[in-house]
């Protein structure tokens, strides 16, 4: 094997070291970014959860005071939501699907059970 031979295959190695190099770099400089991102996101997440905090305080207090029962409203909720997750409501043939009716005074109860 001659030198030329030697030199190709080393400089062939060379530019391979080079372009893994670089590829490292780009990958420590997304790395970076990634957890600046992972931090902002941090903080705003926390900065919402104080908020949504003392949104909950405020509005208990004037529930309270307007005489809401935030017990039952909260049961509603939750109902609600279970029903619309379950899929509660019955199938009809065009793809709509109906969910039962409820009694004037929205307890859930079926309208011709009064």
């Amino acid at each position: 094997m001659g030198f030329g031979d030697t030199a190709k295959r080393i400089q062939t190695l060379a530019d391979k070291a080079e372009q893994t190099y670089k590829r490292l770099n780009d990958l420590r400089d997304e790395v970076e970014h990634t957890q600046t991102t992972v931090s902002d996101t941090g903080e705003r997440v926390r900065a919402l959860e104080n908020e949504m905090a003392e949104q909950r305080a405020v509005l208990d207090a004037v529930a309270r005071e307007v005489g809401v029962d935030l017990d039952s409203v909260s049961a509603q909720a939750h109902i609600a939501e279970a029903e619309t997750a379950t899929g509660d409501g019955v199938d009809t043939d065009d793809g709509t699907d109906t969910v039962p009716e409820t009694d004037d005074e929205g307890t859930g109860s079926p309208a011709n059970e009064r």
